[in-house]
């Protein structure tokens, strides 16, 4: 019984405080969560448009390489096509599902490697963004 009364007086003595302090705030004026953007962005994706797009290109150039190469198309159907002459169905079903999303990379990749080439220019002609 003493243990009860222990908690229910935390308890209450917790919200209270709880209470108090969450009145004592909400009079005052909050300013933005520090994670809310103030603009676009552009002068950061300026700087980093080079490094994103010899990304985007090392990311094709794979997807697009022979068998001999990890993480390629041909690989990856090489082992499909593996597993389906040595009787794996699941395997085969698990990597025909990668590859599927393998292939849809390619072109989602190549429009995100023209709009940045769009983007490139833009930054060019407005000062890396900072004339805007």
């Amino acid at each position: 019984m003493p243990r009860t009364r222990t908690a229910v007086v935390s308890v209450v003595a917790v919200g209270t405080l709880l209470g108090a302090a969450g009145a004592a705030t909400a009079d005052d004026p909050q300013p933005a969560p520090s994670g809310t953007p103030t603009g676009d962005g552009a002068p950061a994706l300026c700087k980093r448009a080079p490094k994103i797009d010899r990304r985007i290109d090392r990311i094709l150039d794979r997807l697009h390489a022979d068998a001999s190469r990890p993480g390629s198309i041909a690989r990856l159907e090489q082992r499909v096509a593996n597993a389906k002459s040595a009787g794996h169905t699941e395997i085969e079903t698990y990597l025909n599902d990668r590859l599927a999303f393998r292939r849809s990379l390619v072109p989602t990749l190549e429009t995100r490697q023209k709009d940045l080439a769009d983007v490139e220019k833009w930054c060019k002609t407005h000062d890396n963004g900072a004339a805007g």
